[in-house]
């Protein structure tokens, strides 16, 4: 693991320098599906022709979590530029050799813009990318770039934050669970964040995590929660792709965070509020781009003031006071008066008790993309 923390430490690097001069998941053993219908000198789209546009997806578009919400993003984009563009989406596509095999294959079919939505299909695109120079190709997630290869992804800590602090003013227990995916830098932040948040308003909670290393797979998703809840939580998070550790926790009469869409509606019971992505406008803006001539390749890392990201309602057990401690929260975020930069300022120690961040400093974007490391308050280690 250590050469590991390396490799991400030096990839990063690169990572933000793009990152600033722009300014500003995932394996599944279900085969993949047959396509569904709905550069230096930068590729174009010819005007009189509708831009056709694919998504390669890791998990099925029923998840309900990290792959539905993509699929509104592209209903999205239908709806809005309708009668200019055409897309097409293939679901349950495993990262590695095959991804590749299905991106290259939309290329050669004359796909003017491809975006692949899981971490694991960036080396396929970019692989696909050197190969087809007028075609554009977006990565979610990731990090790589090209002349016509942007990566594309959300501040996701800054909601995951307001949902932590909405979580530590519920639990009874002061034991709060987690369910995530794999240990990496993505995952990591978004524990941080949740748990900063939970410790802002309840400073001897805990949250445990337990890693199923898997983005979709709603058998070990549903168990990480339960024997989280055997163990004492009495709040259930997740970084998973599907609302099984919901599902869980309402069974047992708890409380949950959902994550990727709105899932009260499948725990109505549980859910308190969920962290939620809202990729449509981001795809629009793209697309109008293209179909403009002036898209250019761009590292882009959004929040909450872009509306990448939100937070879904909250739940009807949610008291009123509570409902107004985060309102009061997200206007912060939205005005850009809180940021990602806000939420990860120190003191901060890590759970070992060490300190990591000075009073008063804050981690810079290099160190958010790289982090590897959990604050005080997380029981548990990244492995």
């Amino acid at each position: 693991m250590n050469a590991c923390k390396k490799i991400w430490k030096m990839i990063t690097l690169l990572t933000v320098v793009a990152l600033l001069l722009a300014s500003c998941v995932q394996t599944t053993p279900a085969p993949a599906t047959e396509p569904t219908s709905a550069p230096t000198s930068a590729p174009t789209a010819d005007p009189a022709e509708k831009l056709k546009v694919a998504f390669v997806y890791v998990a099925p578009i029923g998840d309900m979590g990290w792959t539905w919400a993509h699929d509104q993003g592209r209903l999205y984009l239908e709806e809005k530029l309708a009668g200019k563009v055409e897309t097409t989406y293939i679901e349950n596509v495993p990262e590695g050799p095959d991804a590749e095999r299905v991106i290259r294959d939309f290329a050669q079919k004359g796909y003017k813009l491809i975006i692949t939505t899981s971490f694991g299909f960036m080396d396929p695109t970019a692989n696909v990318a050197k190969e087809f120079p007028e075609t554009w190709f977006v990565h979610i997630s990731g990090y790589k770039t090209a002349d016509n290869l942007s990566t594309v992804f959300g501040k996701i800590e800054e909601p995951r934050y307001v949902s932590g602090m909405v979580a530590g003013k519920m639990t009874k227990t002061n034991q709060l669970g987690y369910v995530a995916a794999f240990p990496i830098p993505e995952v990591v932040r978004g524990i941080n964040a949740f748990t900063l948040g939970v410790r802002a308003v309840n400073p001897e909670a805990t949250v445990k995590v337990v890693w199923t290393n898997t983005w979709f797979d709603p058998v070990k998703e549903k168990e990480a929660a339960v024997a989280l809840l055997a163990d004492g939580a009495d709040v259930i998070a997740q970084h998973q792709d599907t609302p099984e550790p919901q599902k869980a926790a309402e069974e047992k009469g708890a409380y949950g965070v959902g994550y990727d869409s709105d899932m009260s509606k499948q725990a109505p019971g549980a859910v308190l509020t969920s962290p939620i992505w809202n990729w449509g406008p981001k795809y629009v803006q793209i697309v109008e781009a293209i179909m403009a001539g002036t898209y250019k390749t761009e590292v882009y890392w959004g929040g909450w003031a872009d509306n990448v990201v939100d937070l879904a309602p909250m739940g009807a057990m949610v008291p009123d006071d509570v409902t107004k401690m985060a309102e009061d929260e997200i206007a912060k975020f939205k005005s850009g008066e809180a940021t990602i930069f806000t939420v990860f300022t120190g003191p901060l120690n890590d759970n070992t008790g060490a300190e990591r961040v000075a009073a008063g400093q804050s981690m810079t974007a290099e160190q958010l993309l790289s982090m590897d490391w959990f604050v005080e308050g997380v029981v548990g280690s990244v492995k």
